[in-house]
């Protein structure tokens, strides 16, 4: 078969990875996943190789089957991704924009100009005036890992003693949180889905609203064109995540994620376009598809891990109760805490949509039973 159809790697076989694989298979692109283990979320139901993403030599064996690279974590070392730019690999989003989503100082110093929480990079209890601060590991924090709200000394110079320095921002008495998802290609055509509200519970999203109910649409414009400035200003290519604070008419730059991203998984059934077609569409230079939603609203919940081990049982119910329930799972060991997986339900009324969402989610962990 004479294939024209490019190959795009993805470093990383987590539930992102298996998220891009039916946007892969309706364009007829071919999928290579870089996994850690053939169990992975996306190992598990497509074309993979095991290596470790560490080892330039590794990666850069891997890049030879394909003609583009790209991510669905920020774990790679940059000097592994600069060797793969060294090598004339295609690679995207390049070094020069995924440092941001890496390093929150570098992050915070080359936004310097963009509405934000005041910060500074510490590395001893001298340099903080007054308390209570959020302090933010540099690198490799997620999903709540990292972040710490101190309120002493004692407390910051344990994390120190930790991490050796943080990011120190303000606290921000935020009215809610809101993640704007944007996706840019090669030649620059740019595009953005609804503002979505994000709700954190220690720290973990485990609710998405689209588009989010309080922001009108003055803010939804701002932070959409506050979306599309960073991403020309990084020079992000593919889909990004900014998440953003709203208090009151202000908003505030929180954080950047160079990948398909948690808020956006709403996406999927409810933009004409998903984050995770629009990413390969990005990432290969081809026109953005449209992103408008296909109904008032998208719910989503985020499935996470407890004691109740049987997955597949909670469809008889839940299934049978709302028909209109779209369930992701990622086929991941369940853990208490870990997400394995999301539900998403379109409507008009968003307090029956949140309400059905939390009812599957309260169902699936076993903290209810009818």
């Amino acid at each position: 078969m004479n294939d024209s159809f490019p190959t795009v790697g993805i470093i990383g076989a987590g539930q992102l990875a298996r998220m891009s694989v039916p946007s892969a298979i309706g364009l007829g692109v071919n999928l290579l996943l870089f996994a850690q283990d053939s169990s992975d979320s996306g190992a598990q139901i497509t074309n993979h190789i095991i290596g470790d993403y560490t080892d330039v030599q590794s990666v850069l064996e891997f890049a030879k089957r394909c003609d583009v690279i790209t991510f669905e974590h920020e774990l790679i070392p940059l000097s592994v991704i600069k060797a793969l730019e060294s090598a004339g690999v295609v690679v995207r989003p390049g070094s020069s924009s995924f440092i941001y989503s890496q390093d929150k100082a570098q992050m915070r110093q080359r936004l310097i100009s963009y509405p934000a929480p005041k910060s500074s990079v510490v590395t001893s209890t001298s340099q903080v005036s007054s308390y209570p601060v959020i302090a933010k590991a540099i690198t490799g924090g997620y999903d709540g890992r990292g972040v710490w709200k101190i309120d002493s000394d004692k407390e910051l110079d344990a994390v120190l003693a930790q991490v050796g320095k943080v990011l120190i921002e303000e606290v921000i008495e935020f009215d809610y949180e809101i993640a704007v998802m944007v996706a840019r290609s090669p030649h620059g055509q740019a595009s953005t889905w609804a503002p979505t509200q994000t709700v954190q519970v220690d720290g973990i999203c485990t609710m998405t609203i689209a588009p989010a109910p309080e922001l009108s649409a003055e803010l939804s414009a701002k932070a959409q064109k506050l979306a599309l400035d960073i991403a020309h200003e990084v020079g992000v290519i593919g889909v990004m995540a900014v998440e953003m604070f709203v208090k009151g008419e202000e908003l505030l730059i929180n954080e950047l994620a160079m990948r398909p991203h948690n808020s956006g998984h709403w996406t999927i059934e409810g933009s004409v376009t998903s984050q995770f077609e629009q990413h390969l569409r990005a990432v290969l230079d081809l026109p953005l598809g449209q992103t408008s939603m296909s109904a008032p609203f998208a719910v989503m919940g985020n499935i996470l891990g407890s004691s109740k081990l049987d997955m597949y049982r909670p469809y008889l119910h839940l299934m049978a109760r709302n028909p209109a329930l779209k369930f992701h799972h990622y086929k991941k060991d369940v853990r208490p805490g870990r997400k394995i997986g999301h539900v998403n339900l379109l409507g008009h009324d968003i307090v029956e949509l949140t309400h059905e969402i939390q009812h599957a989610l309260d169902y699936m962990s076993g903290e209810v039973d009818e």
